[in-house]
């Protein structure tokens, strides 16, 4: 299987609009999906979420995607993923995926949470054994205590939340992807959670991380992509990337994050 790695080739992402007689619904559909119209060799009205995206991951890449909601950053992570093939050019990725945006999947309302852990677990490939290993310890980081006994369909979105991040946080992916919009969680847990993601993404082999947060990017990340309109704008690293998307203060402020972060480091945290 060799090193985890992910190669994109002009990869285009595009969803059809089957309905596209009315100007009105197109532009009600655009304003969602934030992507640009277009038509495909069959002239079929589509969506162009992701346009020519080329790019090339290897292990040790830490990426953090910026741009504005509805840029494509959800999308460009599960081109990713693996979970959209692209319709023009073409996504190689190889290694174990753990993707950490779409929280429902492996995941099961009618049972436990603590069933839900080893489900959830074994979707991003581990053994039951192994999960069942680190059960505890999942339960402890997520602070659900007697939920964990009871269906998750009683659980808050930011509940669910958690138990993700507990079961994501404790396996030793290849390649993560994480978006940070997964939903609503307390920034106390976050600050734990942040703890745990370092550690993950130290033993991960690749990292793409979207984020609003350009702090959180700094402490994860050493690159970063600007993703605008479907298309990558500019990648480099992470000051240079923040400051052509936001400007000078948001720059001025990654850069003290990083110092920061490497004062940490040397001090052994």
């Amino acid at each position: 299987m060799g090193e985890p790695h992910i190669e994109t080739q002009n990869a285009w992402v595009e969803f059809p609009i089957f309905d596209a007689k009315s100007r009105s619904l197109k532009k009600a559909f655009l304003g969602k999906a934030g992507g640009t119209i277009g038509r495909n060799d069959s002239n079929v009205v589509v969506i162009e979420a992701l346009r020519d995206i080329t790019l090339s991951l290897k292990m040790g890449d830490r990426v953090g995607l910026v741009g504005h909601n509805g840029a494509g950053k959800s999308t460009l992570l599960r081109l990713l993923s693996g979970i959209y093939e692209p319709t023009r050019g073409s996504a190689t990725v190889r290694g174990r995926v753990a993707p950490v945006f779409d929280l429902g999947v492996g995941m099961d309302p009618e049972i436990s949470g603590f069933e839900n852990i080893v489900i959830r677990g074994m979707f991003l490939g581990q053994t039951r054994k192994q999960m069942a290993a680190k059960v505890d310890e999942i339960a402890e980081f997520t602070e659900l205590g007697d939920y964990l006994s009871m269906p998750l369909r009683t659980y808050s979105t930011g509940m669910r939340v958690r138990l993700a991040m507990g079961v994501v946080t404790s396996i030793d992916p290849e390649i993560l992807l994480l978006d940070e919009g997964i939903g609503a969680v307390d920034a106390e847990f976050m600050k734990k959670a942040r703890v745990r993601l370092q550690d993950l993404v130290a033993r991960s082999g690749i990292l793409v991380f979207a984020s609003h947060s350009n702090e959180f990017l700094a402490q994860l990340c050493d690159t970063a992509m600007w993703v605008d309109h479907g298309t990558i704008r500019m990648s480099g690293g992470i000051e240079e990337t923040v400051r052509a998307y936001e400007g000078e203060d948001a720059a001025r402020h990654v850069r003290e994050v990083i110092a920061e972060n490497t004062r940490w480091d040397r001090s052994g945290g």
